[in-house]
């Protein structure tokens, strides 16, 4: 049961590099696939957003269902990522705020200023959970205990997690159709690119396996959860297939996004 419970948190985890990970990778090039930070890029900042409105808050499903499968299925390593990781953790939260301040505020008034204001907090947040990722993923390969190479380590995997997040961005902002000018990507692309982001997250999962089995739940406990868990699982598997059925097949444009 533990070991069923260890993959799922997996599959959840690369669940949300495949999908939220072209968020950030949009977010992080948005003044460069947006034609540059000024007025005259407004246009084409706005339908890179407008390519990932729709998706945003069913991708971040995914790391809050992975939270709550990895405290309520191991319960010991609470304390242990909270410690280990401790400023991991808030840079994470602090970016996860700051790029989620900019999506929802930057059209909430006309001004320029306004605009490349929160413009620049969406940059500047995705920037963060993509650095901040690499480095906390390289401190589980390492047990908790930080980076197994070091801090020259964790800054190599974090321009590892920042550099295929990146191209995923550029890959579903391509097949979404906000890139004029340009050829659009295929349905393949998309995919090679999602297991692409997908890597990063599962490759320290794998090291850090026999750590973490240890600190599973009781079975008692993990049957619980199951049966809990259980009835949603569906629910949460048919939203997703309803936002990719509704929003993956249309083509992104600025009128189409509330953010």
């Amino acid at each position: 049961m533990d070991i069923l419970w260890y993959a799922v948190l997996a599959l959840l985890l690369a669940g949300y590099f495949a999908l939220e990970g072209f968020d950030i990778g949009a977010g992080m090039l948005l003044p460069v696939l947006g034609g540059g930070a000024g007025a005259s890029g407004r246009p084409g900042r706005d339908r890179i957003v407008a390519a990932m409105a729709p998706f945003v808050l069913a991708n971040e499903v995914w790391l809050i269902a992975a939270a709550g499968v990895l405290f309520g299925a191991f319960p010991a390593l609470e304390g242990e990522v909270l410690s280990g990781l401790y400023w991991a953790v808030v840079a994470l939260l602090v970016s996860w705020i700051v790029r989620d301040a900019g999506l929802w505020f930057r059209r909430r008034a006309g001004g320029a200023a306004w605009r490349a204001f929160w413009d620049g907090a969406l940059c500047l947040g995705s920037w963060g959970l993509a650095v901040t990722w690499g480095f906390a993923l390289a401190g589980i390969a390492g047990g908790l205990a930080g980076p197994p190479l070091g801090v020259l380590g964790g800054l190599l995997y974090a321009a590892a997690v920042a550099a295929v997040l990146a191209h995923h961005g550029r890959t579903f902002a391509s097949w979404r159709g906000a890139l004029p000018g340009r050829p659009p990507r295929t349905g393949r692309a998309l995919a090679g690119s999602a297991l692409l982001a997908a890597l990063p997250a599962l490759v320290p999962l794998l090291a850090a396996a026999p750590g973490v089995l240890g600190h599973a739940a009781d079975p008692g406990t993990l049957g619980t959860l199951a049966l809990t868990v259980g009835p949603f699982a569906p629910l949460v598997v048919a939203a997703q297939v309803w936002v990719w059925r509704t929003f993956g097949s249309t083509r992104a444009t600025s009128s189409t996004s509330f953010f």
